[in-house]
């Protein structure tokens, strides 16, 4: 006789599996979101390091009225104000070029008296409070998304697993990459807990095949202006980076349903992981179905070149959606674009990048 435990265990394991599997949700559909709320790096920021820099470190005011951003590290708009057009949504960006998910594991120094602003101490906390402010001259809310209209998303990573970081081994002392993912997912606590239902987790992106990271022969650089040379193994780096991209984003494919439906801890609320990594490393894979410039395709260089390591003379290519990377650390315009076009189908509910639980 087959024992209770083992019944009992198999049932989970296979409830698991189903869980794991995901499902499109029906409450994912198209027009649905008219409010979108990011957090992450420069990936995603428009402008909002620059107000740090600009006001000698500090914080925009609660209700800061963002502006559009048009030339951020992409050369152009970001993936998230293209996913705010294309969706018609209200966006509400709180991404800062440089962050980390936090400080307390990863801190990177913005200055020598001051760290990027990250997520856990600055863009969540910066959120809640305009999700609670009172506009003065009108008397009305700054922010006016409503809990069944409002998508947040939150695309965290490259810095945490890049230079002056993990893979410098220049994390806090005792911390390790799981204390990274366990941020991010304390980042959706922090959002749920606020009113927030509807969470869009982006994995990390193949960071290995960024020029900074990838192999001499793909195109891979020994220095470049956001790491200078310092005699590193380049080699070594990006399997280094390979590795340890392709673990966590397994975490990530597990961790979602764990959370969105065995854990129980999220009542009502929905979960889309969107697989960023595999769409764009599709787009090195086959460069003639994304790209669309004029020069001939390019996935291994960058469109803005320096003449000098430290990032000055620099010009862009006449053809810049013809590139994947902006430069040594950054997807393209065209990339973001992308990225954007498959972010609103999948809180569409139809996106071939994405997987639904909830």
């Amino acid at each position: 006789m087959v024992s209770t435990t083992l019944l009992q265990s198999l049932a989970t394991a296979l409830a698991f599996a189903f869980v794991q599997a995901g499902h499109p949700a029906q409450a994912w559909k198209a027009g649905k979101f008219n409010t979108l709320v990011t957090f992450g790096d420069s990936y995603t920021d428009e402008n909002r390091l620059g107000y740090f820099i600009q006001n000698n470190g500090s914080a925009p005011p609660v209700g800061w009225d963002q502006p559009v951003g048009l030339a951020t590290a992409s050369g152009g708009l970001s993936w998230a104000r293209y996913a705010s057009i294309y969706s018609s949504a209200k966006l509400y960006n709180y991404a800062v070029s440089g962050a980390v998910c936090s400080n307390n594991i990863t801190p990177r120094p913005l200055s020598p008296t001051a760290l990027f602003p990250d997520i856990e101490g600055y863009e969540l906390p910066a959120f809640i409070a305009d999700s609670k402010y009172i506009v003065p001259t009108t008397g009305k809310p700054f922010f006016t998304g409503a809990q069944d209209s409002t998508a947040y998303a939150v695309w965290i990573g490259t810095n945490d697993l890049g230079n002056g970081a993990f893979i410098t081994n220049s994390q806090q002392s005792n911390k390790t990459v799981s204390d990274y993912i366990d941020c991010v997912y304390n980042t959706i606590d922090g959002i749920y807990k606020n009113g927030g239902r509807y969470f869009v987790l982006l994995n990390l992106a193949p960071l290995d095949l960024l020029p900074q990271y990838q192999l001499p022969s793909q195109g891979g650089l020994t220095a470049t202006q956001f790491w200078p040379a310092n005699g590193r193994n380049q080699t070594d780096v990006h399997y280094r980076m390979q590795n340890t991209v392709a673990a966590l984003n397994d975490v990530y494919e597990y961790r979602t349903p764990f959370v969105a439906q065995i854990s129980k801890k999220y009542p009502d609320a929905k979960f889309a992981n969107y697989n960023v990594n595999g769409l764009m490393t599709d787009i090195h894979s086959n460069p003639t179905q994304y790209l669309n410039g004029t020069a001939p395709l390019n996935v291994t260089g960058t469109s803005k070149t320096c003449a000098t390591v430290s990032g000055q003379n620099c010009t862009v290519n006449a053809s810049p959606d013809s590139f994947e990377w902006f430069d040594a650390l950054h997807p393209s315009e065209q990339t973001s674009r992308i990225v954007a076009r498959e972010f609103v189908n999948v809180i569409s509910g139809k996106g071939k990048w994405g997987t639904y639980w909830g």
